[in-house]
């Protein structure tokens, strides 16, 4: 998965309707679901400092008060470093554990390593590695990484496994690759083992997949709709996940509304992601414009708007509490058991979404 730049605007505060005083949200604190919930943290473009510290603090505490395990923390070479708002995500709650943006052009893999070992040594905290082979492809430009799109991947499973063998063995690691090598290095301080992380990797190629399957990761994809989907079920064998926005209420009509105001038409936004389709060697991207392209013209609860004019990378699923709980179940039945939630713009969109996958899982009986 990669960054975003384009949904710095998603994550800024709007009006949105107070939650039904009636509807009750209590029940993740009674329930466990069979499900893992993912926020997505705001990027630094377009906020001061003070400001910025300020709502990465604020969305975190959000993420935790709504259930979510995790918060994912983007990189490229526009944001600041995601190591340190990940730091700032830790000290500001108890449990939230940081989906860290890992990019290997970025950093050699024992600092990557020693990262992990350090925020376990200082914070007892773990955190969850998003592996990001490639990029913007002006930033990979930049960097003079010229490696072809599956050799990215062939580079990041070695990059992974390297991260991996320091942080789970305590003898030294020797490896030798075609992109890297090491011998006799130790992670020192040691990671304590409940503490390991969990990888994730995109999930929308074949070259991701076969990643995804070598480091025993979750492959998470931008899907297309259920109904779509249904031919091909997440992978046998593999752990599952997409990235999505939900914007959902009690109304139909209401969560109209709401999207409607906070992704208005635009032209330059459009004009924006056209030019960026152009450059992109990314598959997800092309096929979520291929899927754009079919659905434009239709008011469906998946609803691709705000990806096509350039103010998030992930598809949304808008409508009554009841519409979105379908479709979310339908996922769900897929075998998709993690989902990454877009930049909430208020800590009462973070609500309503989880009111929603409590609908989703109770639909096909896996509440427990």
């Amino acid at each position: 998965m990669l960054s975003s730049r384009a949904s710095l605007k998603s994550g800024l505060p709007y009006e949105t309707g107070r939650l039904d005083p009636g509807t009750n949200f209590t029940a993740r604190d009674k329930l466990e679901r069979p499900v893992e919930i993912f926020s997505t943290c705001p990027q630094s473009l377009g906020f001061d400092k003070e400001s910025y510290a300020r709502q990465v603090r604020k969305v975190a505490r959000w993420s935790e008060r709504c259930g979510c395990t995790g918060i994912l923390v983007y990189t490229d070479n526009s944001l600041v470093e995601p190591w340190l708002v990940s730091q700032i995500i830790v000290e500001s709650t108890k449990k939230l554990s940081p989906l860290v943006a890992i990019q290997p052009v970025y950093m050699h893999p024992y600092s990557v390593a020693k990262m992990v070992a350090s925020f376990g040594y200082l914070y007892h905290r773990r955190l969850y590695l998003n592996m990001v082979a490639g990029g913007f492809k002006n930033d990979l430009v930049a960097l003079n990484d010229q490696t072809p799109h599956d050799k990215r991947y062939t580079r990041l499973i070695e990059y992974a496994t390297i991260i991996n063998q320091l942080l789970s063995s305590s003898a030294p690691v020797t490896f030798h690759g075609e992109f890297y090598d090491i011998d006799q290095l130790r992670m020192t301080p040691p990671l304590p083992t409940e503490l390991f992380p969990e990888t994730f990797v995109s999930g929308s190629s074949d070259a991701g997949l076969d990643a995804a399957k070598k480091l025993g990761a979750t492959a998470v994809k931008y899907p297309r709709p259920a109904c779509e989907c249904e031919a091909e079920p997440a992978n046998n064998g593999l752990k599952s996940g997409i990235r999505v926005g939900i914007i959902a209420r009690d109304n139909e009509d209401e969560a109209w509304e709401i999207a409607e105001r906070r992704f208005p038409e635009d032209r330059k936004g459009e004009l924006t992601h056209q030019l960026a389709m152009k450059v992109s060697d990314s598959l997800w991207h092309k096929q979520l414009s291929d899927t754009a392209n079919k659905t434009r013209t239709m008011r469906n609860t998946y609803w691709l708007r705000p990806f096509e004019q350039y103010k998030t990378f992930c598809p949304y699923l808008v409508g009554s509490y009841e519409t979105v709980a379908n479709e979310l179940s339908r996922y769900i039945s897929l075998g998709y058991r993690t989902f990454i939630l877009d930049i909430p713009p208020d800590e009462d969109e973070l609500e309503h979404a989880d009111a929603v996958f409590d609908r989703a899982v109770e639909k096909i009986g896996l509440l427990t």
